[in-house]
């Protein structure tokens, strides 16, 4: 039995991704998550053998949750669900530590092929992506070192609370650190990151497909 969280702000999609899973015999959903946050403590208290999230939520995006369950709860895997097929999001999402990579237009059947074939220690990319484009998507990750991940788990939180357009006193309450805290980690992440405002960190969030213009 293949045990599933699944974590997306959007209720009715969670229903129905429960509805399309529920019916096969080897898939059991033991949890939903509705941001990122609750998506890791889901994680941690119920150790799924599969993770299914959405790329951009509310408070800590998906690629960040992606992150971290590499870091911390590497036995469970990652198909990442997203609507954007474009070469960036992909590229992030896999070198963020995805396993799987499913587009919110394809069919059940490719989400219950991707859920299983990350499960046996595969990837998966849905179509109109191509598995020949995988490794071409990782290499293309690795070939320098990416700035973002000098970033340490806290200033990438505060990037994403950022980038959402909170304010150091909005980001201090929802962390639980003090103002004077969120600020040194802004000043940190804009330093590494080579950012001078606010414009170019919120352009930087779209660029990496941790906002989008729907957002």
């Amino acid at each position: 039995m293949i045990r599933l969280v699944l974590a997306d702000d959007h209720t009715v999609l969670r229903q129905g991704l429960r509805s399309l899973l529920d019916p096969e015999v080897d898939l059991s959903v033991i949890g939903e998550a509705g941001d990122g946050r609750e998506a890791l403590d889901r994680v941690a208290q119920l150790k799924p053998d599969v993770l299914v999230v959405d790329l951009l939520m509310p408070g800590l995006g998906g690629l960040e949750v992606v992150r971290q369950v590499r870091t911390h709860h590497s036995a469970t895997r990652v198909v990442v669900l997203s609507m954007y097929a474009n070469e960036a999001y992909v590229q992030e999402a896999l070198s963020a530590g995805a396993n799987g990579y499913v587009l919110k237009q394809s069919t059940q059947r490719e989400l219950v092929e991707a859920i299983r074939t990350v499960a046996a220690g595969g990837r998966y990319l849905s179509s109109p992506l191509t598995p020949d484009g995988l490794d071409a998507y990782l290499a293309r990750s690795q070939e320098s070192l990416d700035p973002y991940d000098l970033l340490t788990e806290r200033e990438r939180e505060v990037f994403h609370l950022a980038a959402e357009g909170h304010s150091n006193q909005e980001i201090a309450r929802r962390l639980g650190l003090s103002s004077r805290t969120v600020e040194m980690h802004r000043g940190n992440l804009m330093h590494k990151l080579e950012l001078r405002n606010q414009t170019e960190l919120v352009r930087l969030a779209l660029q990496r497909g941790i906002l989008s213009l729907d957002s």
